[in-house]
Protein backbone atom coordinates (compact mmCIF):
# COMPACT_ATOMS: atom_id res chain seq x y z
CA UNK A 1 0.00 0.00 0.00
CA UNK A 2 1.09 3.43 -1.04
CA UNK A 3 1.20 6.25 1.82
CA UNK A 4 -1.77 8.52 1.90
CA UNK A 5 -1.15 11.89 0.82
CA UNK A 6 -2.46 15.33 3.03
CA UNK A 7 -1.86 18.23 0.89
CA UNK A 8 -1.84 21.78 3.48
CA UNK A 9 -4.12 24.62 1.70
CA UNK A 10 -4.87 28.17 3.05
CA UNK A 11 -4.05 31.71 2.06
CA UNK A 12 -1.06 33.46 2.32
CA UNK A 13 -0.16 33.96 5.71
CA UNK A 14 -2.44 32.14 7.86
CA UNK A 15 0.81 29.21 8.59
CA UNK A 16 0.62 26.71 6.49
CA UNK A 17 4.72 26.45 6.40
CA UNK A 18 5.07 26.74 10.22
CA UNK A 19 2.68 23.97 10.50
CA UNK A 20 4.37 21.96 8.00
CA UNK A 21 7.80 22.93 9.53
CA UNK A 22 6.50 22.04 12.99
CA UNK A 23 4.84 19.01 12.42
CA UNK A 24 7.71 17.52 10.19
CA UNK A 25 10.29 18.64 12.43
CA UNK A 26 9.32 18.08 15.75
CA UNK A 27 5.87 16.56 16.70
CA UNK A 28 6.36 13.21 13.70
CA UNK A 29 9.43 11.79 13.41
CA UNK A 30 10.53 12.06 9.33
CA UNK A 31 10.95 9.16 7.17
CA UNK A 32 12.36 11.20 4.25
CA UNK A 33 13.00 14.60 3.63
CA UNK A 34 13.85 14.94 -0.06
CA UNK A 35 16.63 16.89 -0.94
CA UNK A 36 16.12 18.93 -4.00
CA UNK A 37 12.60 20.86 -3.17
CA UNK A 38 13.42 21.55 0.51
CA UNK A 39 14.13 24.94 -0.95
CA UNK A 40 10.56 25.17 -2.10
CA UNK A 41 8.97 22.96 1.63
CA UNK A 42 7.16 21.44 -0.78
CA UNK A 43 7.06 17.73 0.76
CA UNK A 44 8.05 15.44 3.17
CA UNK A 45 6.92 11.72 4.43
CA UNK A 46 6.43 11.67 7.64
CA UNK A 47 4.69 8.93 10.46
CA UNK A 48 2.06 9.82 13.39
CA UNK A 49 0.81 7.35 15.70
CA UNK A 50 2.17 4.06 13.72
CA UNK A 51 1.21 5.57 10.21
CA UNK A 52 3.24 6.73 7.45
CA UNK A 53 1.82 9.55 5.38
CA UNK A 54 3.14 12.12 2.80
CA UNK A 55 2.03 15.85 3.79
CA UNK A 56 2.31 18.15 0.58
CA UNK A 57 2.84 21.84 1.93
CA UNK A 58 1.08 24.18 -0.93
CA UNK A 59 2.60 27.49 1.07
CA UNK A 60 5.61 26.62 -1.55
CA UNK A 61 3.89 27.31 -4.71
CA UNK A 62 2.46 30.77 -4.04
CA UNK A 63 3.81 33.40 -6.70
CA UNK A 64 4.78 36.83 -5.14
CA UNK A 65 2.11 38.85 -6.12
CA UNK A 66 -0.28 39.94 -3.65
CA UNK A 67 -3.45 41.05 -5.14
CA UNK A 68 -4.08 37.89 -6.77
CA UNK A 69 -4.48 35.94 -3.52
CA UNK A 70 -8.16 34.83 -4.88
CA UNK A 71 -6.27 33.11 -7.80
CA UNK A 72 -3.64 31.61 -5.62
CA UNK A 73 -6.17 29.64 -3.72
CA UNK A 74 -8.21 28.76 -6.17
CA UNK A 75 -4.79 27.01 -7.68
CA UNK A 76 -3.78 25.37 -4.36
CA UNK A 77 -7.28 23.80 -3.92
CA UNK A 78 -7.61 22.51 -7.57
CA UNK A 79 -4.11 21.14 -6.94
CA UNK A 80 -5.38 19.55 -3.46
CA UNK A 81 -8.50 18.10 -5.02
CA UNK A 82 -6.22 16.11 -7.94
CA UNK A 83 -3.40 15.13 -5.40
CA UNK A 84 -4.23 14.53 -2.10
CA UNK A 85 -6.19 11.67 0.07
CA UNK A 86 -7.10 14.13 2.72
CA UNK A 87 -7.31 18.00 2.63
CA UNK A 88 -6.01 20.09 5.55
CA UNK A 89 -7.59 23.58 4.92
CA UNK A 90 -5.82 25.90 7.35
CA UNK A 91 -7.71 29.24 8.63
CA UNK A 92 -6.12 31.96 10.32
CA UNK A 93 -8.24 32.53 13.57
CA UNK A 94 -7.29 35.98 14.65
CA UNK A 95 -8.90 37.35 11.15
CA UNK A 96 -12.30 35.21 11.41
CA UNK A 97 -13.95 33.98 8.03
CA UNK A 98 -12.74 35.76 4.59
CA UNK A 99 -14.71 36.15 1.35
CA UNK A 100 -11.84 33.32 0.28
CA UNK A 101 -11.75 31.11 2.82
CA UNK A 102 -16.34 31.12 2.36
CA UNK A 103 -15.27 30.63 -1.70
CA UNK A 104 -12.70 27.78 -1.24
CA UNK A 105 -14.36 26.45 1.03
CA UNK A 106 -17.35 25.52 -1.06
CA UNK A 107 -14.59 24.19 -3.79
CA UNK A 108 -13.61 21.54 -1.28
CA UNK A 109 -17.00 20.69 -0.58
CA UNK A 110 -17.29 19.33 -4.08
CA UNK A 111 -14.38 17.21 -4.34
CA UNK A 112 -16.00 14.14 -2.26
CA UNK A 113 -12.16 14.23 -0.46
CA UNK A 114 -12.29 14.50 3.59
CA UNK A 115 -11.54 17.79 4.17
CA UNK A 116 -9.78 18.72 7.78
CA UNK A 117 -10.38 22.17 8.82
CA UNK A 118 -7.69 24.18 11.22
CA UNK A 119 -7.73 27.50 12.86
CA UNK A 120 -4.35 28.56 13.37
CA UNK A 121 -3.50 31.24 15.65
CA UNK A 122 -5.45 29.97 19.04
CA UNK A 123 -2.75 30.93 20.65
CA UNK A 124 -4.43 30.30 24.28
CA UNK A 125 -6.31 27.08 25.93
CA UNK A 126 -9.06 30.00 26.01
CA UNK A 127 -11.52 29.70 22.57
CA UNK A 128 -12.35 33.16 21.86
CA UNK A 129 -16.25 33.23 20.87
CA UNK A 130 -15.58 33.74 17.31
CA UNK A 131 -14.19 30.49 16.54
CA UNK A 132 -17.62 28.66 16.56
CA UNK A 133 -18.24 31.38 13.37
CA UNK A 134 -15.65 28.55 11.19
CA UNK A 135 -19.03 26.16 11.38
CA UNK A 136 -20.35 28.40 8.64
CA UNK A 137 -18.11 26.86 6.30
CA UNK A 138 -19.69 23.62 6.48
CA UNK A 139 -16.91 21.68 6.66
CA UNK A 140 -17.26 19.99 9.72
CA UNK A 141 -16.08 20.60 13.43
CA UNK A 142 -12.84 22.83 13.03
CA UNK A 143 -10.05 22.36 15.33
CA UNK A 144 -8.46 25.15 17.05
CA UNK A 145 -4.24 25.22 16.56
CA UNK A 146 -1.11 27.37 17.52
CA UNK A 147 0.93 25.70 14.95
CA UNK A 148 3.75 28.57 16.39
CA UNK A 149 2.85 27.01 19.98
CA UNK A 150 2.58 23.33 18.76
CA UNK A 151 -1.05 23.94 20.76
CA UNK A 152 -3.78 20.74 19.86
CA UNK A 153 -1.40 19.48 16.88
CA UNK A 154 -1.73 16.12 18.08
CA UNK A 155 -5.23 16.57 17.91
CA UNK A 156 -4.75 17.39 14.69
CA UNK A 157 -2.91 14.89 13.40
CA UNK A 158 -5.21 12.38 15.71
CA UNK A 159 -7.79 13.89 13.09
CA UNK A 160 -5.83 13.70 9.79
CA UNK A 161 -4.96 9.87 10.31
CA UNK A 162 -8.30 9.14 10.72
CA UNK A 163 -9.43 10.43 8.02
CA UNK A 164 -7.48 8.00 5.64
CA UNK A 165 -10.21 5.91 3.58
CA UNK A 166 -9.59 2.53 4.29
CA UNK A 167 -6.69 0.77 1.67
CA UNK A 168 -5.77 4.51 0.40
CA UNK A 169 -3.55 4.02 -2.85
CA UNK A 170 -4.05 -0.18 -2.67
CA UNK A 171 -3.24 -1.29 -6.17
CA UNK A 172 -3.44 -4.66 -7.50
CA UNK A 173 0.04 -6.30 -6.64
CA UNK A 174 0.80 -8.77 -9.40
CA UNK A 175 1.27 -6.30 -11.58
CA UNK A 176 4.30 -3.38 -12.38
CA UNK A 177 3.31 -0.13 -11.65
CA UNK A 178 4.77 2.59 -13.90
CA UNK A 179 4.57 6.34 -13.56
CA UNK A 180 5.21 8.23 -16.32
CA UNK A 181 7.04 11.56 -14.38
CA UNK A 182 8.50 14.35 -15.69
CA UNK A 183 7.86 18.33 -17.05
CA UNK A 184 5.39 19.38 -19.03
CA UNK A 185 5.35 18.95 -22.81
CA UNK A 186 8.42 15.75 -22.63
CA UNK A 187 5.69 13.68 -24.38
CA UNK A 188 4.42 11.43 -20.98
CA UNK A 189 0.49 11.12 -22.95
CA UNK A 190 2.26 10.49 -26.07
CA UNK A 191 4.36 7.45 -24.93
CA UNK A 192 1.44 6.25 -23.19
CA UNK A 193 -0.77 6.40 -26.30
CA UNK A 194 1.89 4.66 -27.77
CA UNK A 195 2.90 1.62 -26.14
CA UNK A 196 -1.19 1.00 -25.96
CA UNK A 197 -1.68 1.28 -29.80
CA UNK A 198 0.56 -1.12 -30.74
CA UNK A 199 0.03 -4.73 -30.15
CA UNK A 200 -1.16 -4.17 -26.34
CA UNK A 201 -4.40 -5.50 -24.77
CA UNK A 202 -6.00 -2.97 -22.43
CA UNK A 203 -7.81 -4.81 -19.74
CA UNK A 204 -9.75 -2.10 -18.90
CA UNK A 205 -9.00 1.51 -18.11
CA UNK A 206 -9.72 3.47 -15.26
CA UNK A 207 -10.40 7.55 -14.69
CA UNK A 208 -10.48 8.96 -11.76
CA UNK A 209 -8.56 7.15 -9.07
CA UNK A 210 -7.75 8.24 -5.68
CA UNK A 211 -5.38 10.87 -6.52
CA UNK A 212 -7.28 11.68 -10.22
CA UNK A 213 -4.26 10.07 -12.63
CA UNK A 214 -5.44 8.49 -15.69
CA UNK A 215 -4.77 4.70 -15.27
CA UNK A 216 -4.68 2.25 -17.28
CA UNK A 217 -4.19 -1.85 -16.95
CA UNK A 218 -2.76 -3.85 -19.83
CA UNK A 219 -1.30 -6.92 -20.45
CA UNK A 220 2.34 -7.68 -22.59
CA UNK A 221 4.26 -10.98 -23.13
CA UNK A 222 1.83 -12.42 -20.44
CA UNK A 223 2.29 -10.02 -18.17
CA UNK A 224 0.46 -6.76 -16.13
CA UNK A 225 1.17 -3.16 -15.81
CA UNK A 226 -0.08 -0.47 -14.89
CA UNK A 227 0.61 3.01 -16.41
CA UNK A 228 0.00 5.96 -14.15
CA UNK A 229 -0.09 8.81 -16.76
CA UNK A 230 0.55 12.49 -15.04
CA UNK A 231 0.48 14.43 -17.95
CA UNK A 232 -2.59 16.81 -17.03
CA UNK A 233 -0.50 18.48 -14.97
CA UNK A 234 -0.59 21.94 -16.99
CA UNK A 235 -1.53 24.84 -14.60
CA UNK A 236 -3.39 27.56 -16.57
CA UNK A 237 -0.73 30.45 -15.00
CA UNK A 238 1.20 33.08 -15.72
CA UNK A 239 4.27 32.48 -13.45
CA UNK A 240 6.54 29.65 -14.86
CA UNK A 241 7.63 28.76 -11.98
CA UNK A 242 4.23 28.22 -10.25
CA UNK A 243 3.77 25.61 -13.23
CA UNK A 244 6.86 23.61 -12.22
CA UNK A 245 6.08 23.59 -8.93
CA UNK A 246 2.59 22.61 -9.52
CA UNK A 247 4.48 19.73 -11.69
CA UNK A 248 6.06 18.61 -8.68
CA UNK A 249 3.42 18.30 -6.71
CA UNK A 250 1.91 15.58 -9.05
CA UNK A 251 5.29 14.00 -9.42
CA UNK A 252 4.80 13.31 -5.90
CA UNK A 253 1.36 11.51 -6.07
CA UNK A 254 2.40 9.31 -8.88
CA UNK A 255 5.59 8.81 -7.43
CA UNK A 256 3.81 7.11 -4.32
CA UNK A 257 1.73 5.08 -5.90
CA UNK A 258 4.48 3.36 -8.74
CA UNK A 259 6.95 0.99 -8.26
CA UNK A 260 8.92 1.80 -11.69
CA UNK A 261 9.57 5.57 -12.62
CA UNK A 262 10.14 6.20 -16.25
CA UNK A 263 11.73 10.20 -15.76
CA UNK A 264 11.03 11.38 -19.08
CA UNK A 265 13.47 13.91 -20.35
CA UNK A 266 13.13 16.31 -23.42
CA UNK A 267 16.11 15.45 -25.85
CA UNK A 268 16.00 19.33 -27.13
CA UNK A 269 16.02 20.65 -23.50
CA UNK A 270 18.70 18.71 -22.14
CA UNK A 271 18.79 18.07 -18.13
CA UNK A 272 17.22 20.72 -16.57
CA UNK A 273 16.99 21.86 -12.85
CA UNK A 274 12.56 20.79 -13.17
CA UNK A 275 14.24 17.23 -14.00
CA UNK A 276 16.73 17.11 -10.91
CA UNK A 277 14.19 17.95 -8.59
CA UNK A 278 11.13 15.05 -10.16
CA UNK A 279 14.48 12.89 -10.07
CA UNK A 280 15.21 13.32 -6.30
CA UNK A 281 11.86 12.91 -5.69
CA UNK A 282 12.08 9.60 -7.32
CA UNK A 283 15.51 8.71 -5.62
CA UNK A 284 14.87 9.34 -2.23
CA UNK A 285 11.35 7.44 -2.51
CA UNK A 286 13.65 4.50 -2.77
CA UNK A 287 11.63 3.75 -6.57
CA UNK A 288 13.40 1.77 -9.68
CA UNK A 289 13.82 4.51 -12.31
CA UNK A 290 14.51 4.55 -16.14
CA UNK A 291 15.45 7.53 -17.78
CA UNK A 292 13.78 8.17 -21.24
CA UNK A 293 15.41 10.38 -22.69
CA UNK A 294 12.36 11.04 -25.99
CA UNK A 295 12.36 13.60 -29.51
CA UNK A 296 15.68 11.69 -30.46
CA UNK A 297 14.56 11.96 -33.77
CA UNK A 298 14.85 15.83 -33.70
CA UNK A 299 18.59 15.90 -32.74
CA UNK A 300 21.39 15.99 -34.99
CA UNK A 301 23.73 13.40 -34.94
CA UNK A 302 27.66 12.83 -34.80
CA UNK A 303 29.48 10.32 -34.00
CA UNK A 304 29.51 10.20 -30.70
CA UNK A 305 25.76 12.42 -30.00
CA UNK A 306 24.78 9.50 -27.47
CA UNK A 307 27.78 9.02 -25.33
CA UNK A 308 28.05 12.80 -25.13
CA UNK A 309 24.33 12.66 -23.27
CA UNK A 310 24.64 9.81 -21.55
CA UNK A 311 28.10 12.03 -19.98
CA UNK A 312 25.86 15.02 -19.23
CA UNK A 313 23.21 12.85 -17.62
CA UNK A 314 25.60 11.35 -15.50
CA UNK A 315 27.15 14.32 -14.57
CA UNK A 316 23.91 16.25 -13.52
CA UNK A 317 22.24 13.46 -12.05
CA UNK A 318 25.12 11.90 -10.21
CA UNK A 319 23.67 10.99 -7.18
CA UNK A 320 21.32 8.30 -9.26
CA UNK A 321 24.17 6.87 -11.44
CA UNK A 322 22.53 3.61 -11.09
CA UNK A 323 19.19 4.27 -13.20
CA UNK A 324 19.26 2.54 -16.96
CA UNK A 325 19.22 5.34 -19.92
CA UNK A 326 16.73 4.70 -23.24
CA UNK A 327 16.68 7.35 -25.88
CA UNK A 328 13.80 6.94 -27.78
CA UNK A 329 10.88 8.61 -30.17
CA UNK A 330 7.69 8.29 -29.65
CA UNK A 331 6.47 10.26 -32.79
CA UNK A 332 8.88 7.49 -35.00
CA UNK A 333 8.30 4.57 -32.40
CA UNK A 334 12.11 4.31 -32.14
CA UNK A 335 13.20 2.11 -29.37
CA UNK A 336 9.47 2.60 -27.51
CA UNK A 337 9.27 -1.03 -26.99
CA UNK A 338 12.79 -0.95 -24.89
CA UNK A 339 10.60 1.14 -22.07
CA UNK A 340 8.12 -1.77 -20.99
CA UNK A 341 10.92 -4.42 -21.33
CA UNK A 342 13.33 -1.66 -18.64
CA UNK A 343 10.46 -1.37 -16.26
CA UNK A 344 9.88 -4.78 -15.73
CA UNK A 345 13.94 -5.21 -15.78
CA UNK A 346 14.18 -2.76 -12.97
CA UNK A 347 10.99 -3.76 -10.86
CA UNK A 348 12.42 -7.25 -10.70
CA UNK A 349 16.28 -5.99 -9.73
CA UNK A 350 14.07 -3.71 -7.14
CA UNK A 351 12.44 -6.68 -5.32
CA UNK A 352 15.75 -9.22 -5.96
CA UNK A 353 17.23 -10.48 -2.77
CA UNK A 354 20.77 -11.87 -1.88
CA UNK A 355 21.62 -14.61 -0.25
CA UNK A 356 23.02 -13.85 2.97
CA UNK A 357 26.55 -15.94 2.76
CA UNK A 358 27.34 -14.86 -0.39
CA UNK A 359 26.64 -10.80 0.71
CA UNK A 360 29.27 -12.05 3.39
CA UNK A 361 31.70 -13.26 1.49
CA UNK A 362 31.34 -10.33 -1.38
CA UNK A 363 31.83 -7.57 1.88
CA UNK A 364 34.51 -10.09 3.50
CA UNK A 365 36.68 -9.41 -0.39
CA UNK A 366 35.98 -5.95 -0.63
CA UNK A 367 37.41 -4.94 3.31
CA UNK A 368 40.40 -7.10 2.23
CA UNK A 369 40.93 -5.04 -0.70
CA UNK A 370 40.69 -1.89 1.22
CA UNK A 371 41.18 -1.52 4.53
CA UNK A 372 38.02 0.05 6.39
CA UNK A 373 38.47 3.79 7.93
CA UNK A 374 39.94 4.31 11.27
CA UNK A 375 39.82 7.19 13.49
CA UNK A 376 41.62 8.02 16.66
CA UNK A 377 43.27 4.49 16.91
CA UNK A 378 39.56 2.20 16.25
CA UNK A 379 39.50 0.87 12.90
CA UNK A 380 35.85 -0.05 11.15
CA UNK A 381 35.05 -3.01 12.40
CA UNK A 382 32.18 -5.25 9.96
CA UNK A 383 30.72 -8.54 11.21
CA UNK A 384 27.83 -9.82 9.58
CA UNK A 385 25.84 -8.15 6.95
CA UNK A 386 22.43 -9.57 5.54
CA UNK A 387 19.62 -7.74 3.42
CA UNK A 388 16.29 -6.93 5.18
CA UNK A 389 13.97 -5.50 2.44
CA UNK A 390 13.17 -5.51 -0.85
CA UNK A 391 11.51 -2.49 -2.65
CA UNK A 392 14.21 -1.04 -2.48
CA UNK A 393 16.71 -3.58 -1.53
CA UNK A 394 17.61 -2.59 2.16
CA UNK A 395 20.65 -3.89 3.85
CA UNK A 396 21.92 -4.27 7.24
CA UNK A 397 25.35 -4.12 8.91
CA UNK A 398 26.42 -5.30 11.94
CA UNK A 399 29.48 -2.68 12.57
CA UNK A 400 31.33 -1.87 15.70
CA UNK A 401 31.24 1.60 15.49
CA UNK A 402 28.48 3.54 13.44
CA UNK A 403 30.84 6.33 13.42
CA UNK A 404 33.29 4.75 12.04
CA UNK A 405 31.32 4.01 9.10
CA UNK A 406 32.44 6.84 6.44
CA UNK A 407 30.23 8.10 3.90
CA UNK A 408 32.70 6.91 1.27
CA UNK A 409 33.57 3.68 2.76
CA UNK A 410 29.71 3.37 2.15
CA UNK A 411 29.72 4.09 -0.98
CA UNK A 412 32.31 1.96 -1.86
CA UNK A 413 30.56 -0.69 -0.78
CA UNK A 414 27.53 -0.02 -2.40
CA UNK A 415 29.59 0.26 -5.70
CA UNK A 416 30.95 -3.86 -4.73
CA UNK A 417 28.02 -4.92 -4.09
CA UNK A 418 26.44 -3.36 -7.73
CA UNK A 419 29.46 -4.54 -9.07
CA UNK A 420 28.37 -8.41 -8.27
CA UNK A 421 24.85 -8.93 -8.21
CA UNK A 422 23.74 -5.63 -10.44
CA UNK A 423 20.71 -4.22 -8.83
CA UNK A 424 20.66 -1.89 -12.18
CA UNK A 425 17.55 0.89 -11.91
CA UNK A 426 16.69 0.68 -8.14
CA UNK A 427 18.65 2.51 -5.04
CA UNK A 428 20.00 0.71 -2.44
CA UNK A 429 19.82 1.26 1.20
CA UNK A 430 21.98 0.66 4.18
CA UNK A 431 21.48 0.77 7.90
CA UNK A 432 24.12 0.49 10.29
CA UNK A 433 23.70 -1.08 13.31
CA UNK A 434 26.04 -1.45 16.38
CA UNK A 435 26.40 -4.97 18.94
CA UNK A 436 23.37 -5.18 21.31
CA UNK A 437 21.00 -3.48 18.71
CA UNK A 438 17.63 -4.98 17.34
CA UNK A 439 17.12 -4.89 13.94
CA UNK A 440 13.78 -2.75 14.48
CA UNK A 441 15.21 -0.15 16.80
Amino acid sequence: MSKPLVAVVGRPNVGKSTFFNKVVGKRVSIVEDTPGVTRDRIYAEAEWSGIHFALIDTGGIEPESKDVILSQMREQAETAMDTSDVILFMVDGKDGITASDREVAAMLMKTGKKIVLAVNKIDTAKIPDDFYDFYELGLGEPIPVSAANMLNLGDLLDRIIESFPQGAGQEEEDSVKIAMIGKPNVGKSSLINKLLGENRVIVSPIAGTTRDSIDTPFEKDGERYLLIDTAGIRRRSKVSENIEKFSVVRAVAAIERCDVCMLMIDAQDGITEQDKKIAGIAHDAGKGIVIVVNKWDLIDKETNTMNTFRKEIAKELAFMSYAPIVFISVLTGQRVDNVIKMARYVAENRAMRVPTGQLNNLVSDAMMMKQPPSDKGRRLKIYYVTQVGVKPPLFSFKVNSRSLMHFSYARYMENKIREAFGFEGTSIKFVFREKGEKENE
